[in-house]
């Protein structure tokens, strides 16, 4: 069984008087957090107030980039050429890199939000673009990509740094993609059942599916989303459940 793994939420997805989630809590939880950088969600001051408080807890941050679509928060897929979707992603990172600047932090990695990851997950081209902006941006800079993915595959072929991260709070299917939003099995919101799911998957190395056996996924990370109903118990529950087993919660950029 691996002896370590990282926890990580999505976190800072408010903007101007409006916020998502308890993200002060999740910040005393988790040891990575992916920070909306103005696509999906966020603003400068939002920002700014994350990555500080993020600073604060110890947590390592990531740019957390999606498609323009606060309506949608960013999980519709909005049609882009795989060039436009690079400069997309360029332009949000770079916006997270000045403000965590400002909030002395700097950004550990990269990880895409929502309907951007998923067609990144199985479209090569959008992978390559994504895996492209971001080492051109820095070619040390990690990418955080769903595990057993296009994304994870792109990054690797590249010589790109890649970790791989896998979902408490979501159903996973024999393809190893997630179970879409809406459908049965999307969502996991039994903590218990989410903790032993995930401790199986570290024994095993083999992540239960709702159709059919068990998958062989690798994972560095595992993300609760922070905008869920009962994030921060889930959170909390998976890593009491963890810590009991033994095994470590730290960053997967720790050394």
């Amino acid at each position: 069984m691996a002896r370590s793994i990282d926890l990580n939420s999505d976190l800072g997805e408010g903007f101007g008087p409006w916020s998502m989630g308890d993200d002060e809590t999740m910040l005393g939880i988790v040891t990575s957090a992916n920070i909306a950088c103005g696509g999906h969600a966020s603003d400068p001051e939002t920002m700014y107030q994350t990555l500080v408080s993020a600073h604060e807890n110890g947590v390592i941050v990531g740019a957390h980039p999606g498609y323009n679509d606060r309506e949608g928060f960013g999980r519709r897929v909005i049609p882009m050429q795989p060039d436009a979707i690079a400069r997309l992603c360029a332009a949000q990172i770079g916006a997270l890199q000045g403000v965590a600047a400002l909030a002395g932090t700097r950004v550990g990695y990269v990880k895409a939000h929502g309907a951007l990851a998923n067609l990144s997950a199985r479209d090569r081209d959008v992978a390559d673009a994504i895996v492209g902006a971001v080492a051109a941006i820095d070619p040390s800079l990690p990418i955080l990509a769903i595990s057993g993915t296009q994304t994870e595959q792109a990054a690797r072929a590249a010589g790109h740094p890649v970790f791989s991260e896998v979902f408490a709070d979501r159903g996973y299917l024999s393809s190893g993609q997630l179970v879409p939003r809406g459908e049965d099995g999307a969502m996991i919101h039994d903590a218990d059942f989410a903790a032993d799911r995930l401790l199986e998957l570290l024994e095993t190395g083999h992540m239960p599916v709702i159709d059919g056996a068990p998958i062989p996924l690798e994972a560095h990370s595992i993300c609760v989303h922070g905008d869920s109903p009962g994030a921060v118990t889930m959170a909390s529950a998976i890593r009491m459940k963890l810590v009991s087993q033994g095994i470590m919660i730290k960053s997967f950029l720790s050394a």
